[in-house]
């Protein structure tokens, strides 16, 4: 069983124009809901019109769960919201085949993952073995129950929240479930005004409630085909390489940027471009994504960790160590 989505893989209409017009709308929505992060904001746009998945890290209270919903209500697609918790299952993720005696046969009964956004809250709450029910959701969108194969829908993607690993009763996100996530941001508190703004505007009432649709399913993947057909110049594409290579033989670094890396970024740079309204990548594009489609892939040393280097520090330093390609090349 599958929610019916075709794929429509023609360009959108307008091509970077018409994506740009039509994640504004959306941009101008979620930010009457999600006061003073207009950065995290863009990226959660930027990882939705590439196909990617995003992570939300920071302390409970800031807004995290808030910002998927209010992304989904605003793109007029499904979501569904799953609290992870200790005793979480897989399958009260992917679904589970249920006997009809009267039938006598097997009904799937799809879970949580069979919409367009899944909203993972709080997912390091969860055991390793439930967190990595996601894998092959993440990575190919398909769920396997009972060794049949199931499509999801298009779009889809997983916003999920995570609190600080150090807090009581965490699991940290293993290696390979990081990688899948296209990009990772943090909320952080508002600033005094935007909290004000915030007490002003919901203190009262639901954020969400007065909050309509401006998009919908087939013309989001429209402009999510509009924006893979975004041009990237080989040197704009040398350029990235160079950066996501340089991850691995840097001696602060010792896990880094893995191949996915590499095209979660190239297909960031690409939405970015639309975003703006061009149909070419630039290599401030690539430049503006570094930290946030990196960072939280990357494994420091034991000489980096003691001297409390960070991933963030060692990625300005490639950035100013690696050379941009001049502009008649891109």
């Amino acid at each position: 069983m599958s929610i019916p989505s075709p794929w429509d893989a023609r360009s959108a209409d307008g091509g970077a124009d018409g994506v740009a017009a039509t994640l504004g709308r959306v941009r101008e929505a979620v930010v009457q809901v999600v006061e003073g992060k207009d950065d995290v904001v863009r990226t959660a746009l930027v990882v939705l019109l590439a196909e990617g998945h995003l992570l939300v890290e920071d302390v409970p209270g800031v807004g995290k769960t808030m910002l998927a919903k209010t992304l989904a209500r605003a793109t007029g697609v499904s979501v569904r919201r799953v609290q992870f918790t200790p005793d979480l299952l897989p399958s009260d993720l992917t679904g589970v085949s249920v006997y009809d005696a009267e039938a006598r046969r097997f009904d799937f009964k799809p879970g949580p993952v069979f919409a367009h956004v899944v909203v993972g809250d709080e997912i390091n709450r969860a055991s390793p073995k439930t967190q990595s029910a996601l894998l092959e959701c993440m990575g190919e969108r398909t769920v396997t129950v009972d060794g049949t194969t199931h499509t999801l829908a298009r779009p889809f993607m997983v916003v999920a929240t995570q609190n600080p690993a150090e807090m009581e009763g965490t699991y940290p996100l293993p290696e390979a479930q990081r990688d899948r996530f296209m990009a990772r941001v943090s909320m952080g508190y508002p600033s005094p005004a935007s909290e004000m703004a915030m007490l002003g505007n919901h203190g009262a009432r639901d954020p969400l409630s007065d909050l309509e649709p401006v998009s919908d399913p087939g013309e989001l993947r429209r402009a999510i085909a509009a924006a893979a057909a975004v041009h990237a110049s080989p040197a704009v594409q040398q350029y990235l390489l160079d950066l996501v290579t340089a991850t691995r033989s840097h001696p602060a670094i010792s896990l880094g940027a893995s191949p996915r890396a590499s095209l979660h970024l190239l297909r960031a740079s690409r939405a970015v471009a639309a975003l703006e309204g061009r149909g070419h990548v630039l290599p401030d594009d690539v430049q503006g994504l570094v930290v946030p489609v990196l960072a939280h892939r990357l494994v420091l040393s034991s000489e980096a960790a003691a001297v409390r280097r960070t991933p963030e520090d060692v990625l300005a330093e490639l950035l100013q160590r690696v050379p941009v390609p001049s502009t008649s090349r891109v």
